[in-house]
């Protein structure tokens, strides 16, 4: 498994991403954040890259299904990691496509990351 969900407080969940991302682990974690909004309404996720290698190429990544459904129930995402993701998290995301404000941050800013979530 690459990637998990966990509920840190109130509407924040950080999404552990390890490794080579699939889009089937992926879409399991979208599946839980479908189900935890519909029980707190709007949700701020915090994305942990760690030992992060990228998306699987063999994965079809095109499916935008979930940001047309539920992008507006996101209020902020905060992507922390390695410096050489920055420019690909940001775009995989949509971040200027995205309502809710996205930021990247380095992977010792992760008390940051919190902070600008909750504010």
């Amino acid at each position: 498994m690459s990637m998990s969900v966990h509920h840190e407080r109130d509407n924040v969940y950080r999404l552990d991403v390890h490794g080579l991302l699939r889009k089937e682990d992926l879409n399991r974690c979208q599946q839980v954040l479908i189900k935890e909004m519909r029980n707190v309404g709007n949700v701020r996720l915090m994305f942990v890259l760690d030992g992060f290698e990228g998306w699987d190429p063999q994965d079809d990544w095109r499916d935008i299904a979930f940001y047309a459904k539920y992008g507006s129930s996101i209020d902020r995402i905060a992507i922390v990691g390695d410096e050489r993701w920055r420019g690909e998290t940001l775009l995989f995301t949509g971040a200027d496509l995205r309502r809710a404000p996205t930021e990247f941050f380095s992977s010792a800013s992760l008390a940051e990351a919190r902070e600008w979530l909750a504010s």
